[in-house]
C-alpha cells in the first residue's frame, strides 16, 4: 500500500457534458443524477442535436442551472461532445450520455481523489454497472485495475480472439484538461462508434489510467443505443486499436496471462508487476475516516 494522503486540497473544477437526441424518455434522469450531487464547482453542459421527441425543451428547462447549452442540428455525438467541452474550462472533464446515470457520490469522490493525488490524471471505476430501462441496477462487474500497456495489448478490447478483461467504462472515467489537451483536445470523429475507446488509447501514451473501488456511474441498457450493435461498436474499436499500434496477445500469451494471474498471489502482484510479468493496475482504495483514500500498487 502507497500514496496514503491524509491532506485534501480543495476541491477541483469539474466539466461534464451532456449530449442529448431524441432520448426525452431519460435525459431528465440523467440531469437530475448530476445536479442533485450539488457538486459547487460544477461547469455542466448540455448540447441537443435538435431533437423532435421534447428533449430540447427539457434542456431549455434547466438553463438557469447549466454553464451552457444550445439545441441545433449537429454531426452525431461525438462532434456534440467537442462542441460541448470547447465552452468549458474546468480542471477535471468527463461526459455522461443521455440515457446513462450517475450515483449520488459520483463527482464528490472524483474530485476528492483529484484532489488529493496530483499525480492521478485519469480516473475510472474498478465497479462498473449497469442499469435497465427503469433505471435500476441490474449488473455489476470487478475489473481488477487497468494498465498502459494493457491498452496496447487489446487487454480492453474483448474480440474473443485474446486475453482480455473487458471496456473500460465511459460514463464512469474521468481526467484532467491537461491531458485531454497533450492528447488532440478533442474526440476523434473519424470513429463514429467508439471515439471513447480511441481517446482511452490517446489517453494511455501519455498517462497511468487509476481505478476506484466503488461505483461511478452506469451504462442503462435499454436496445436502442448507438452501441447496441456491439459487432459495429467492435468493428470501429478495432479499427483504432490498429491504427495506435496495437499487438493483442497471441494464443500463448493469451495462455500465460490467464494462468499467471489466476495463480498469482495478491501480495506478489507488485513484484510481478516490477518484473515486467504483469502490468501495472493501480487502484484508489478506501481506508476509513483516519486513512482515507490510498493507492494501492497491484
Amino acid at each position: 500500500m502507497i500514496g496514503v494522503s491524509h491532506v485534501t486540497r480543495k476541491s477541483p473544477s469539474i466539466s461534464l457534458v451532456t449530449p442529448s437526441f431524441n432520448r426525452v424518455q431519460f435525459l431528465r434522469q440523467a440531469v437530475e443524477s448530476i445536479l442533485t450531487q450539488q457538486y459547487a464547482a460544477l461547469e455542466y453542459v448540455l448540447v441537443d442535436g435538435a431533437s423532435t421527441d421534447g428533449s430540447a425543451e427539457v434542456v431549455a428547462s434547466y438553463a438557469d442551472r447549466l454553464h451552457w447549452w444550445i439545441s441545433e442540428p449537429d454531426g452525431g455525438q461525438y462532434e456534440a461532445l467537442n462542441k460541448g467541452f470547447a465552452q468549458t474550462t474546468g480542471e477535471v472533464m468527463g461526459w455522461l450520455n443521455s440515457d446513462d446515470l450517475h450515483l449520488p457520490w459520483t463527482l464528490s469522490i472524483v474530485g476528492e481523489i483529484f484532489a488529493t493525488f496530483p499525480e492521478i490524471e485519469w480516473l475510472t471505476t474498478a465497479f462498473p454497472l449497469t442499469w435497465d430501462a427503469q433505471g435500476r441496477a441490474v449488473g455489476c462487474t470487478y475489473r481488477g485495475g487497468f494498465s498502459r500497456s494493457g491498452f496496447l495489448r487489446g487487454e480492453y478490447l474483448p474480440t474473443g480472439r485474446s486475453y482480455a478483461t473487458g471496456f473500460m467504462q465511459q460514463e464512469s472515467t474521468f481526467w484532467r484538461r491537461d491531458l485531454w489537451q497533450r492528447c488532440g483536445g478533442k474526440l476523434d470523429i473519424r470513429y463514429p462508434l467508439a471515439a471513447d475507446f480511441d481517446l482511452w488509447m490517446r489517453f494511455s501514451k501519455e498517462a497511468q489510467p487509476y481505478a476506484v473501488e466503488v461505483p461511478l456511474a452506469g451504462f442503462r441498457s435499454h436496445g436502442a443505443q448507438r452501441t447496441s450493435d456491439w459487432s459495429a461498436y467492435l468493428e470501429d474499436a478495432s479499427a483504432s486499436f490498429a491504427n495506435h499500434g496495437g499487438d493483442a496477445y497471441n494464443a500463448i500469451e493469451t495462455l500465460a496471462q490467464r494462468a499467471i494471474l489466476a495463480r498469482l498471489p495478491r501480495r506478489a502482484r507488485r513484484w510481478a508487476a516490477g518484473a515486467g510479468l504483469v502490468s501495472r493496475r493501480p487502484v484508489c482504495a478506501y481506508g476509513g475516516a483516519q486513512l482515507g483514500w490510498y493507492i494501492d500498487e497491484r
